[in-house]
């Protein structure tokens, strides 16, 4: 996760960067970004190239859902 979050840092349009974990083997990232080109850009960017290339071997293969957030509490 940690090389994930390194990638992301560059990317200016992710704004929010979540690595999560279900369980002992589950494993997820959830990503927040201001506009569709900022969630496209980071879906052809780096992160996806990594985990294109370690399919088979950190995991079978992933799975991308996009979903838009309808309501948000924003930190205080």
């Amino acid at each position: 996760m940690n090389q994930g979050l390194s990638i992301v840092e560059g990317e200016p349009k992710t704004v929010r960067w979540f690595g999560i974990q279900f369980g002992p083997s589950s494993f997820g990232i959830f990503d927040a970004f201001p506009d569709e080109d900022g969630r496209q850009a980071h879906l052809s960017g780096e992160v996806a190239k990594a985990l294109g290339e370690n399919t088979g071997v950190l995991f079978e293969k992933p799975t991308i859902e996009q979903l838009d957030v309808v309501a948000e509490k924003q930190p205080a």
